[in-house]
C-alpha cells in the first residue's frame, strides 16, 4: 500500500486478470454489500463458518504448529502493547486520502470472542474536518524476526466504494520508501472483491517500473463478507541476502517473486493494518456515511509454511507465475 498514484493505469491491467483470478479461487457472480454497523457498538460475533476459520484450520495446515509469534486479541489488555497506532492524516498519506487515524477505540478494539476490529468510519457532514473520516493504522511492534517463515492472516475485509484496507509489510522504521521494499499481501478497493498481492522496491521511476509487481485476484465470498485465509511464505539466505516468496490464498499460491537485492532483510520487516479512505488509489470515490469493519481472526508467524512445509514452497514456487510489472 505504497504512494499509488501510478495505479490509476493499473487499474485497467488488474481487471484483465478477474477472469483468470475468477477460474483460480473458484466464482463468477459478484454480488456487492458489506454489512454495516452502528457507530460505537462492537460487531455482532461472527457466523459460524467465520468462527471456524478463527480457531480452526480453515487452511487445511495443522492448528499452532510451530506458530513462534501470534498476536493476542485480549479485551483486558491495550492494543498499544503489541502495535503502534498512528495518527493523523499526514496530508493525505502521500495518495490524497481523506482518513485521519486514530486511537480511539471506536476505530479500533478487541471484541469479547477475541478479535480485532479496524472500523473506518465515514461522516462528512461532520463539523470537525479532523472526524469526517476516521480510521485506523496499526503497525506492529513484532517483527518477522526469521530469515524464513510463514504469516498467516484470517481476515474479513470491508468492500465499499471508496474503502480501501490493506494488510502489508514495511521495514521498521527508520527506512527508505520504495527502495527498501514493500510487500502487499491483502488489499482491495472500491468492493470490486480483487485481492492485489504486490511487491514494491526501486524507485517510482520509468526505468524503475519492473520492479513494482502485482498480481489481481478475484476471491470469491470476500464481498459477502466471507473470512479469507492469506499467508506469505519466504525464505532468504541470511548471508547473501537472495531468497524467495510466495504469497497464499486460502491455501492456494497466487504469486511468487525472487527477494529483491538491495531490500532489507526480511527479518527486519513488521506488520501493518489500516482502513485507507479515498484518494488516487479509490479513483476519488468516497464511502457513503456509515461504518466498515476490517475484522482480524487470526494472525501469526510459523517456522515454516502451513500445508507442506518447505517442501511444498518449494513445489508452488516453481509453479506460480511471478506478479505482473506496472
Amino acid at each position: 500500500m505504497p504512494f499509488k498514484s501510478t495505479f490509476n493505469a493499473l487499474k485497467g491491467q488488474l481487471k484483465d486478470l478477474q477472469n483468470e483470478g475468477q477460474k483460480f479461487l473458484g466464482g463468477s457472480s459478484q454480488p456487492s454489500g458489506q454489512p454495516q454497523y452502528q457507530y460505537n457498538r462492537p460487531p455482532p460475533p461472527p457466523p459460524q463458518h467465520a468462527a471456524m476459520f478463527a480457531q480452526g484450520n480453515p487452511g487445511g495446515g495443522q492448528p499452532n504448529q510451530g506458530v513462534y509469534w501470534a498476536a493476542r486479541f485480549d479485551p483486558n489488555t491495550q492494543i498499544s502493547q503489541e502495535w503502534e497506532e498512528k495518527l493523523g492524516n499526514n496530508n493525505g498519506w502521500g495518495n490524497n486520502e481523506l482518513q485521519h487515524y486514530t486511537n480511539d477505540r471506536v476505530n479500533s478494539f478487541f471484541t469479547p470472542n477475541n478479535l480485532l476490529v479496524l472500523r473506518a468510519i465515514s461522516a462528512p457532514t461532520t463539523p470537525d474536518p479532523a472526524r469526517k473520516y476516521t480510521s485506523a493504522r496499526l503497525v506492529s511492534r513484532q517483527r518477522l524476526g526469521r530469515p524464513r517463515g510463514s504469516l498467516v492472516a484470517t481476515l474479513t475485509l470491508p468492500c465499499a466504494a471508496g474503502i480501501w484496507p490493506a494488510f502489508w509489510l514495511l521495514p521498521f522504521e527508520p527506512f527508505t520508501w520504495p527502495h527498501e521494499g514493500e510487500v502487499d499481501i491483502a488489499e482491495t478497493w472500491n468492493g470490486d472483491g480483487i485481492n492485489h498481492s504486490c511487491l514494491h522496491w526501486g524507485f517510482y521511476t520509468p526505468e524503475d517500473n519492473w520492479k513494482h509487481r502485482v498480481v489481481g485476484t478475484f476471491v470469491q465470498g470476500m464481498q459477502q463478507g466471507r473470512p479469507v485465509r492469506y499467508e506469505f511464505a519466504w525464505n532468504q539466505d541470511e548471508g547473501s541476502g537472495q531468497g524467495r516468496m510466495v504469497w497464499y490464498i486460502d491455501g492456494r499460491p497466487v504469486m511468487k517473486a525472487p527477494i529483491p537485492q538491495g531490500t532489507r532483510k526480511m527479518a527486519d520487516f513488521v506488520i501493518l493494518l489500516n482502513i485507507a479512505m479515498g484518494g488516487n488509489v479509490t479513483q476519488g470515490r468516497t464511502p457513503d456515511d456509515g461504518t466498515y469493519d476490517f475484522v482480524v481472526h487470526e494472525l501469526k508467524m510459523l517456522d515454516q509454511p502451513e500445508n507442506g512445509g518447505w517442501g511444498k514452497f518449494d513445489q508452488d514456487f516453481n509453479i506460480t507465475r511471478e506478479g505482473d510489472t506496472i
